[in-house]
């Protein structure tokens, strides 16, 4: 975890240099606010939040199981500092409506080091949700353009309700990632045009609810498995076994 806390220097000391140059999160004052005043998990939950929440606006979202992964404690035990964090004021929260519903965290100001743009607008955050949920499929170049905000922007201009939209991403996903262990295709996703499609074939045929949660665990799955294979293909020096069982849908 990458924390820097401000000091003031002596003009007597050299002036330090950083190791890396990128990744840093200002942890000053907002930080030690937090420290007494959260629990031991909770306050780890914090930390993690403030490390992956983007800088202009404070926000992050996430579904309770990556959670749970990233500090490796239990959904149970995630809901409690997740209720700590809301209970104490340190985040406007906005639950998912199951544990594999997605939670928004916005940190509060006392608790935020950065100036936050004053630009947001609804539709904005409407892109916003379509750029992280995008970029964490597992499936994807890891790159939003602005080519893909446009067509977010055109999304939210035919009034498509956002949960269509993560249906279809879901979808895609599932199926992308299941080609890639396969072995059929092993480029990612390099635009949110691929899931155009997908939106028009669940606007004609709106996928149940509890598909909806499995497409969530389908994917989480796919994305680990994805993510091993791609280590062991590294450590094999490149060269990818073709003679695997194969996974279907």
């Amino acid at each position: 975890m990458k924390v820097m806390i401000d000091q003031v220097p002596d003009p007597r000391d050299k002036a330090p240099t950083l190791k890396e140059s990128s990744g840093w999160f200002a942890a000053g004052n907002s930080f030690r606010r937090a420290l007494p005043l959260l629990s031991d998990g909770a306050f780890k939950m914090f930390a993690h939040i403030c490390l992956e929440a983007d800088r202009k606006t404070g926000m992050y979202e996430a579904w309770q199981t990556e959670l749970a992964t990233a500090l490796r404690k239990s959904r149970r035990i995630v809901g409690q500092y997740i209720r700590e964090l809301e209970g104490k004021g340190v985040c406007n929260i906005c639950s998912g409506k199951n544990q594999y519903a997605r939670t928004c965290f916005e940190i509060r100001n006392e608790y935020w080091p950065y100036n936050r743009s004053t630009d947001e607008s609804p539709q904005n955050a409407y892109v916003d949700s379509i750029k992280n949920s995008f970029i964490s499929l597992g499936c994807t170049t890891g790159k939003f353009t602005a080519r893909d905000a446009q067509i977010a922007d055109q999304f939210q201009r035919r009034h498509i309700p956002l949960e269509l939209i993560q249906d279809a991403l879901l979808m895609g996903a599932c199926r992308k990632l299941i080609s890639m262990l396969n072995g059929n295709s092993a480029e990612p996703i390099a635009s949110l045009a691929y899931f155009e499609g997908l939106i028009a074939e669940i606007r004609e045929r709106p996928i149940p609810a509890d598909y909806r949660e499995y497409l969530r665990k389908k994917v989480a799955q796919l994305r680990l498995s994805w993510a091993k294979a791609s280590a062991d293909l590294l450590k094999n020096g490149g060269c990818q076994a073709m003679d695997g069982p194969q996974i279907v849908q």
